[in-house]
């Protein structure tokens, strides 16, 4: 019997934080996927607003810049509608963020800025969660100085020794995570072009990222697959809440 392919819209800020090990994932698991790029497309337009999955990605401005970037105010209202019609949107570093604005939370600069390689601890509802093939100290890469808040009736599924909320999750449907478990080692030679001076300016040897990348490499992309399939497995709601934002 013919299943139909789901669709889905990767929201981009910059060009090399993308999909990475999450595309080949996606397009194994039945999905076709197609990018917006947040700064200038319309994301009013029905194929984001409504599309069974919305991935919103990474980058290097702050939730708050919205006198710079006004295109932020109009993702915020784009996740406040998909969340609360609980269409399925997964949220990575930028995109975990404006998610728990969405949601009413505070986000803000951090203590602390992390670059680099780390695992994190999960939560007895992250042991329950798809994240669970992350508990055996698994490295994911986080790049970010921001933080926020644990949104109202958000389950905290991940911290670390940095910062409390590493990932959350809001119903079924709605996951963020804070680090980069979707960042492809073979690409993120384009990273370290892209953010050549935030990393100057962190003090960050980029060889030693580099020899650190080889190193996670070798587990990545298994525990990527297994936290990502298991997740996207899980969304069967994408149909009907898709119906019913079309019909509002």
């Amino acid at each position: 019997m013919f299943q139909r392919r789901r669709s889905a819209v990767a929201l981009r800020h910059v060009a090399f934080e993308d999909l990475g090990l999450l595309a080949p994932i996606m397009e194994r698991e039945g999905w076709n996927v197609s990018f917006c790029e947040a700064p200038v497309d319309d994301l009013n337009h029905a194929s984001i607003r409504d599309a069974d999955l919305l991935i919103v990605l990474g980058g290097p401005i702050g939730v708050y810049e919205t006198e710079s970037y006004p295109f932020i105010v109009r993702e915020i209202e784009l996740l406040e509608r998909r969340i609360a019609l609980g269409l399925p949107t997964l949220g990575i570093c930028l995109g975990a963020q404006l998610m728990a604005k969405a949601l009413g939370a505070r986000v803000h600069a951090g203590h602390v800025k992390e670059i680099g390689w780390g695992s994190v601890t999960l939560s007895e509802a992250g042991l329950a969660s798809s994240l669970k093939p992350l508990a055996d100290g698994t490295p994911v890469l986080h790049w970010h100085g921001d933080t926020f808040d644990l949104p109202d009736s958000a389950v905290r599924l991940a911290s670390n020794e940095n910062y409390d909320i590493q990932a959350f999750a809001f119903g079924s449907n709605a996951l963020a995570l804070q680090f980069h478990l979707e960042a492809d080692p073979r690409q993120l030679e384009e990273w370290y072009v892209g953010h050549a001076v935030e990393l100057a300016g962190a003090g960050i040897s980029i060889r030693e990222l580099r020899a650190k990348t080889a190193e996670a490499s070798k587990i990545l992309a298994r525990q990527a697959d297994r936290v990502f399939a298991d997740w996207l497995g899980q969304l069967g709601q994408g149909d009907t809440a898709a119906k019913t934002a079309q019909a509002r």
